[in-house]
């Protein structure tokens, strides 16, 4: 029997310690230049960030056969929906302001739910549907003021392509997570993370001959720190989840926005926009409500399953 989380506030650092880092990340990428290719950005983050989960697991002594797994397919899917995600995301990035990505990155996890319901057959009641559809309601609220496209007839708008991306992003990451669900039958944390940043890598080096372009030192030394960061950020998350539970620390995902404000603030000189605030309140609100109905639900499951044990000890 796997002993339980017994460090909760250990689990909430490494969390916090994580989106520090994925912060870190996103704003390199910032910095780096709208100039860049979306295939090109990718493919150092992927490249790069294979060098954190090495050395995380020379740690562990488990890099001895850390590729070893019975399902490279799955792996190859999973990775191609992600890097797709991944190269949208870093396309908005690039066009619009952080906590903006940031607050519209936040339907990924409502669309989790609807594709869990969709593909997995999980049971979803009308509590989590509800907070999915008030979600959802305000990412649109921080979306619309971008969505020329809709009033205008432009998508050539970049910041209504931006905000596009970002969401199509959101959908296909949210499939990736489900694909993710699925490996994890089989395989382990440390695996995923490492087949997926070696076939992104791979995946990223065919776009190329589409943009890619000579990056001066700046750029690339931080695209090269943009892998780096973002590779540690993986492990010190998946780390979180080893000292505390789920729904201990997943709430503190939220507090992204608070860092992102600060740093598009003082960084890059971007105050959030009314519309970016109300929403990301009201995204913010529906999320941590999935987060506690899966806790309680959660609950009522290993009550269930303890009192099956004791009325059927053999």
């Amino acid at each position: 029997m796997p002993q339980a989380p017994d460090d909760p506030l250990r689990g909430i650092i490494l969390k916090l310690s994580s989106i520090i880092a994925f912060l870190c990340m996103q704003t390199c990428i910032k910095l780096a230049g709208s100039g860049i290719a979306p295939g090109q950005v990718t493919f150092y983050r992927s490249l790069f960030g294979i060098v954190p989960i090495l050395v995380y697991l020379a740690w562990r002594r488990e890099l001895k056969g850390a590729y070893r797994t019975s399902r490279p397919f799955g792996h190859f899917v999973r990775s191609l929906i992600g890097i797709t995600s991944m190269g949208m995301g870093f396309y908005g990035l690039m066009h619009l302001p952080l906590p903006e990505v940031i607050a519209l990155g936040y339907a990924l996890p409502l669309l989790s739910v609807v594709f869990a319901a969709l593909l997995l057959g999980e049971v979803v009641r009308i509590y989590r549907w509800s907070a999915v559809v008030v979600g959802l309601f305000g990412v649109l609220i921080i979306s619309w003021p971008k969505l020329t496209l809709f009033r205008q007839g432009g998508i050539g708008e970049t910041e209504a392509l931006a905000v596009v991306m970002v969401l199509a992003g959101a959908c296909l990451g949210a499939l990736a997570m489900v694909q993710v669900r699925r490996l994890l039958v089989t395989e382990t944390g440390p695996t995923i993370a490492l087949y997926f940043s070696t076939f992104a890598a791979l995946i990223s080096l065919a776009t190329l001959p589409f943009g890619w372009g000579d990056l001066a030192a700046l750029p690339l030394a931080l695209l090269i720190a943009s892998g780096l960061f973002g590779g540690a950020g993986q492990i010190m998350m998946t780390e979180s989840y080893r000292f505390a539970d789920a729904s201990t620390i997943a709430p503190f995902d939220y507090s992204s926005i608070i860092f992102g404000i600060f740093i598009s603030l003082f960084v890059f000189g971007e105050i959030p926009t009314m519309n970016t605030m109300a929403g990301s309140v009201i995204v913010v609100g529906a999320g941590i409500f999935i987060i506690y109905r899966e806790h309680k639900l959660g609950l009522e499951r290993r009550n269930l399953r303890r009192v099956s044990s004791s009325q059927n000890p053999n």
